[in-house]
């Protein structure tokens, strides 16, 4: 049973999973908004805000923590540069845009984007 467990599946496999919001959210971070099915916007949403709240800490555990998803540049950027802009912010990061569907599938697309 899925008892009170948070979170979708996107109908991956956990490593595939993982490996998707990793690269998501890294894309996110270098260029600032994507594009992304519904689902998948919302889930690195969620992965993306986590990790910017860990970022604003600015101590040696977040970013050994943050380290475990990027590389060393990327954890640089994130707490220099963009954990600074929402000191004052307590969440509510990143901002969903509905674009429309797609036409192969029909999929509702979003763009997610780090609110300036």
């Amino acid at each position: 049973m899925r008892k009170r467990k948070s979170g979708r599946k996107l109908s991956l496999k956990t490593d595939q999973r993982k490996a998707l919001l990793k690269s998501m959210a890294s894309a996110l971070f270098l260029k600032g908004r994507i594009k992304a099915t519904a689902a998948r916007a919302k889930e690195v949403s969620i992965f993306a805000e986590k990790l910017i709240t860990r970022a604003k800490a600015k101590n040696l555990p977040a970013k050994r923590e943050l380290e475990k998803y990027f590389t060393k540049k990327l954890v640089k950027k994130l707490i220099e540069e963009i954990a600074p802009k929402y000191a004052n912010r307590n969440g509510g990061y990143t901002r969903i845009l509905k674009l429309g569907r797609r036409s192969g599938d029909g999929a509702q697309i979003l763009i997610i984007e780090l609110v300036s």
